[in-house]
């Protein structure tokens, strides 16, 4: 027979599951979420968005109420996956934000970066690429994950130029894939695979390094 199939796996065992740990990086560290600890840190850097446009591709809508948000955080970050994370601001161990790695197995080394919540602090800042960096980082090189996605409905715009610009390469939509808040998602597909990391890894670092920012904490060469 004539046909073609894919590469062997030889060299290669079944990825760790996730371990719930700090990581550290030059400005800021990801951090398990701690709903005692972070929510009301999470809750008023959310709320200095007004217009809620940052909930508008989440699967919930903007709280008002404190004690609202506190328990949707509650419900909506418990279990074993998706594992969630506060992004913490190394100036002042402020909680701004907060993403998840989910869609976990480590039998064929597949996971996924999502539930990306970035408030206005974190937004455009080189602490919002190092979180991305660093939770990428751990899944290639402690976990040893071979393909790592992000997906996003298709209409987000922003999150698709964020995926690519972090090098996460676009695979397709996937159309009519879920509903959410009563109304279609067509998904838009990315994915880094591990033979791509270590190039990525050296672009990151170097973008990283502070003598790559200004005074007022600016990029000067880009990622």
């Amino acid at each position: 027979m004539d046909q073609k199939i894919g590469f062997h796996i030889n060299e290669w065992s079944p990825s760790i599951y996730p371990t719930k740990t700090t990581i550290k990086g030059k400005y800021c560290e990801v951090i398990p979420l701690d709903i005692n600890n972070h929510a009301e840190q999470l809750f008023n850097a959310f709320k200095i968005n007004k217009t809620g446009s940052n909930w508008t591709y989440l699967s919930s809508d903007p709280f008002n109420k404190f004690e609202d948000f506190h328990t949707w955080l509650k419900s909506y970050c418990s279990g074993k996956d998706p594992i969630y994370y506060s992004i913490i601001d190394a100036k002042n161990s402020e909680a701004i934000g907060m993403a998840s790695h989910l869609r976990i197995d480590p039998s064929i080394g597949v996971i996924e970066v999502g539930n990306i919540h970035f408030s206005p602090k974190l937004q455009k800042t080189r602490i919002a690429t190092e979180s991305m960096y660093l939770m990428m980082k751990r899944v290639f090189e402690e976990w040893g994950y071979r393909r790592y996605e992000w997906k996003c409905d298709n209409y987000n715009e922003p999150s698709k130029k964020a995926a690519i610009r972090l090098g996460f390469k676009f695979e397709g939509i996937f159309r009519q894939a879920t509903i959410y808040k009563n109304r279609n998602r067509d998904t838009s597909w990315f994915a880094i695979i591990d033979k791509e990391w270590p190039e990525l890894k050296i672009k990151f670092e170097k973008w990283l390094l502070p003598t790559n920012f200004d005074s007022n904490g600016i990029q000067i060469k880009k990622l």
